[in-house]
């Protein structure tokens, strides 16, 4: 029999886990107890937790809250055993299994929830994660009004909960959150009620590509003293997203107990998700809202399928590598000051003098993207970059440098500028364009994630109002949600050792971006 690695966590001010809350003990192989409904397509329910959690590295069981007569296109009917027979099950899982997790799905009426609330009172010390399952994505309803008040009195008794933003509404008793920040603060209402990590899925919000999410803790106990975490991610076009909420819920029961972490756990389980749903659309799965393909990277790791990669997947990897890197951009000197308005005319004359230079060396790096690039839509959007590059030095030596800067360009770059540009330049010699387009999407990527943030500090007396209003601009937006899906087709693409190139010239060019905007206030 082979060892099993098995270590409690250690405390520390990083750690993400709250006194009061049930500890986690670290283990490779965790044993994780589902307990949710049945879908016999397989899904939803226990059936895709079972695979969500094998997927991600645990080892799964099941109690069965309900029996429900349901496909791709709809709930038919539910069954309810006895909650006396439901107790029966828990009781015989834990009195032969030590269960490192659990994991809790449909629970249908105030019977079940206050059966499932009392065992975990009086049987479990792992952690706990709740997927509150009120509402299919079908629109049928899986749990009865009059439980809603039950369901909220549950929330003290488990560490993580799960909903959609349906069922966060139901938890805060409030209307459904339309915008992100809206969905962020109801959470935090929640977490402060009940004491309770609140996940937020941002994947109901509309008239976006981006898919967040984040943790929500509001005793800060996420790690550093942070109440709050947040994780980008692109939306998958797809219809097939049957389970997901089930199969993410019990994702995050299984990993967190891997990782001893849950903002470790999320990172993890959003790559993972996002591959599962990238690939849904293979299984041909039912008429209707199809499943998602839990074993996609397993599958294709083992040549069981085509070893094509997610490149989605593959970019939100490379965005996620780079989090701590973004939050150091966002506590940055030159940014905090340039957001609140104290920022030095000449600190900022001088970033304008070397953005200025750095844009027009940019350009002739996308006109070589241009170049290479094997299609002709590409070919045009990289030109169309390096000539909109060119078009923004001018404005800035027409407008904001003859205003702040004395000299206009007759600068020398810094050493930080000719640094980035050095690595920009070599990213184009040897004509990978793989290379040279994941080199360039940093200054696309970073500079749309933190101007979203920069705007919204914008105010009519605001000194930089107009620079900070171009951040605004809608098409840079789309712009650079154009750049991403070209960057993550090339990498889709590419081979094991041309992803790994890619990456590398990535998160050099982050680590690039940061020391620019470093640097104008050492």
């Amino acid at each position: 029999m082979s060892a099993v690695k098995e270590t409690t966590a250690p405390a520390s001010s990083s750690s993400d886990r709250v006194r009061g809350r049930r500890p986690v003990a670290v283990r490779d192989t965790p044993r994780v107890l589902s307990i949710a409904g049945t879908d016999p397509t397989g899904g939803a329910g226990i059936q895709a937790d079972l695979k969500s959690i094998a997927a991600n590295g645990g080892y799964g069981m099941a109690v069965v809250t309900a029996l429900v007569a349901q496909n791709t296109r709809g709930v038919r009917s539910v069954h309810t055993p006895p909650v006396g027979f439901l107790r029966e099950q828990l009781d015989a899982v834990a009195d032969d299994v030590v269960i490192d997790a659990v994991k809790i799905g449909m629970l249908g009426d105030v019977a079940i929830i206050d059966t499932v609330s009392t065992w975990l009172q009086e049987t479990v010390t792992g952690p706990v994660v709740l997927d509150p399952v009120m509402v299919a994505t079908s629109g049928d309803r899986l749990l009865r009004r009059d439980a809603e008040a039950a369901m909220r009195a549950l929330l003290p008794r488990v560490d993580l909960v799960t909903p959609n933003l349906p069922e966060l509404a139901v938890l805060a008793d409030e209307p459904v959150a339309t915008s992100w920040a809206d969905a962020l603060a109801q959470a935090e209402r929640v977490s402060a009620q009940a004491g309770v990590i609140v996940l937020v899925k941002g994947g109901h919000l509309t008239g976006t590509t981006a898919c967040p999410d984040a943790l929500v803790d509001a005793t800060g106990g996420l790690g550093d003293d942070r109440s709050l975490v947040e994780f980008d991610g692109l939306r998958v076009d797809t219809g097939n997203t049957h389970g997901t909420g089930c199969s993410l819920s019990s994702a995050m029961a299984t990993l967190v107990v891997r990782s001893g972490s849950w903002t470790e756990a999320l990172g993890k389980a959003k790559t993972w998700l996002t591959s599962s749903l990238r690939h849904a659309d293979v299984l041909e799965v039912g008429s209707g809202n199809g499943p998602i393909s839990h074993f996609a990277e397993l599958w294709a790791s083992s040549g069981t399928t085509s070893s094509r990669q997610d490149g989605a997947g593959i970019l939100t990897g490379w965005w996620e590598d780079i989090a701590e890197l973004r939050t150091r951009i966002d506590h940055l000197p030159f940014v905090t000051t340039l957001a609140d308005g104290t920022l030095d005319p000449a600190r900022f004359a001088w970033y304008l003098q070397q953005d200025a230079i750095y844009l027009r060396a940019y350009s002739r790096v996308l006109a070589r993207a241009s170049a290479l690039a094997p299609t002709a839509e590409e070919q045009v959007f990289w030109a169309t970059g390096a000539a909109g590059s060119i078009e923004a030095e001018m404005e800035l030596h027409r407008t904001w440098l003859s205003t702040y800067a004395v000299g206009g360009m007759d600068v020398e770059p810094s050493a930080t500028t000719t640094a980035y540009l050095d690595h920009l330049h070599a990213a184009t010699v040897d004509g990978d364009y793989g290379r040279v387009v994941a080199a360039v999407l940093p200054c696309y990527w970073i500079y749309q994630d933190l101007g979203e943030r920069l705007v919204g500090a914008s105010h009519a007396e605001h000194p930089f109002a107009a620079w900070l209003d171009t951040y605004a601009d809608p098409a840079f937006a789309t712009a650079n949600a154009r750049a991403i899906e070209i960057v993550a087709g090339a990498a889709a693409r590419a081979d094991e050792a041309g992803r790994e190139t890619m990456r590398r010239a990535f998160l050099a060019s982050a680590a690039h971006e940061e020391a620019f905007f470093a640097e104008p206030i050492r």
